[in-house]
């Protein structure tokens, strides 16, 4: 195989990508940054759940973006063995944000409130200037 022809069959099989393809990547990686940005600066009036589920969604989203327009991820590569790689570093990642965010919220749910921590200091307070 000539050097002109294996030139030609790398642009077609997923080589580097042509400039236009790098912007779109740039764009569009750069819009999923400015719009959490914009709705967290912003304060925009909306539950935090929905808004926390906004940026992990827009983040996702980024990391795909990321993956086909920089690092050209796709089947056909390798035979597909790196798709696959991806995917499973993909499920990784979920059991791991998902998992963080399930240990964040119960240890929220259960840790106690800082007025009700000064209420019970003071009843002990009161208990041992009773007892002493």
């Amino acid at each position: 195989m000539s050097a002109d022809t294996h030139n030609s069959h790398d642009s077609h099989s997923g080589g580097h990508g042509t400039m236009g393809q790098l912007m779109v990547g740039f764009a569009l990686a750069a819009l999923l940054t400015l719009i959490p940005f914009y709705l967290v600066m912003a304060e925009v009036e909306m539950s935090r759940q929905t808004l926390v589920a906004i940026i992990m969604g827009l983040g996702a989203v980024q990391i795909i973006v990321h993956l086909v327009f920089f690092l050209h991820l796709n089947t056909k590569s390798e035979g597909g063995s790196t798709f696959m790689s991806a995917i499973l570093a993909v499920i990784i990642l979920v059991i791991v944000l998902a998992g963080s965010l399930w240990v964040m919220h119960n240890m929220n749910e259960n840790m106690m409130p800082m007025h009700d921590m000064e209420q019970q200091l003071e009843q002990m307070r009161s208990l041992q200037s009773q007892q002493g």
